[in-house]
């Protein structure tokens, strides 16, 4: 695997690539590396002769207050494993090397809709920071596919809107979400999560399982979703939202039978985000009109 730094090293690099006819796959990451980036880049390597993963700690989609600083830099181990997985080239690029001209005079990207409301809601500009970096990286890498971790449902459906809007050649293929065998899904902030919290993490799984029983099983939506807060605010979550969306992240209706369960909560210093995806039966979605 190489890592490359330089702009003009990687177009270089994947312009003979390119030229010789080979499909290219990008993995973005913001480093911290686990078993659930390691599977998209096994997925990017079904997909593709030449697969690229970027490691860049985006400064533009941190709010103030939030872990920028804190958030974990993991070089060396990030490179051994993505090497090990079949990565060919680590793109890591300084925050200068990105933001010449600094953030406040950096041109941004704003998706509308999809990206408002849920984490969206809870951290603005968030999603103008993902999808700027992106934009970024689409162009100077020019894949043909990207590979996304459904476990962050809303910012695979913002690239997806943002590559559809801005007619980009580029397929972009979700991952299943990867988790421990206690089922929390694998996160680089589960971290920061103490020897105590860890134990108490996967109910957050586990009370969103219990809520898509009962709603498959024509429970109203809002006495679920009531049911899902009360039971994470008494098991110590602190929940930022809960909520009950179709596939495209608008709102239910009577008509809509595939759905996403999404939540995120904090447990400590940790915020967790989760979702499962759900088949409606008309009763539930008639009780929450």
């Amino acid at each position: 695997m190489r890592t490359l730094r330089d702009i003009n090293e990687l177009r270089s690099t994947l312009r003979e690539h390119r030229q010789q006819g080979r499909r290219i796959a990008l993995v973005p990451t913001m480093g911290n590396l686990h078993q659930g980036h390691l599977a998209l880049v096994t997925t990017a390597r079904q997909h593709a002769d030449i697969v690229v993963s970027s490691l860049f700690v985006n400064p533009m989609q941190f709010g103030p207050g939030e872990d920028l600083d804190a958030y974990p830099r993991t070089f060396e181990a990030d490179q051994a494993q993505l090497t090990e997985t079949g990565c060919d080239i680590l793109f890591a690029p300084t925050v200068s090397a990105l933001y010449p001209n600094g953030l406040a005079a950096q041109t941004r990207v704003h998706v509308p809709e999809v990206g408002e409301g849920l984490c969206g809601g809870s951290r603005p500009g968030h999603f103008d920071g993902v999808s700027t970096v992106v934009s970024m990286l689409f162009n100077l890498v020019q894949p043909d596919v990207a590979c996304f971790g459904e476990k962050d449902y809303q910012q695979l459906a913002v690239i997806r809107k943002l590559v559809s809007d801005l007619h980009m050649p580029i397929d972009i293929i979700g991952v299943p979400i990867v988790r421990a065998d206690d089922g929390l899904a694998l996160s680089s902030r589960n971290g920061y999560l103490s020897e105590y919290e860890r134990v108490k993490a996967p109910l957050l799984y586990r009370t969103l399982c219990e809520l898509r029983d009962a709603l498959e099983h024509g429970t109203p939506v809002e006495q679920v979703l009531q049911q899902g807060r009360t039971a994470l605010y008494d098991a110590g979550f602190t929940p930022d939202y809960l909520e009950l969306r179709d596939a495209t992240l608008a709102a239910v209706s009577s008509s809509t039978r595939s759905a996403m369960l999404l939540a995120a909560a904090k447990l400590g210093s940790a915020r967790l985000i989760d979702n499962l995806s759900v088949q409606l039966q008309s009763a539930a979605t008639d009780a929450s009109q």
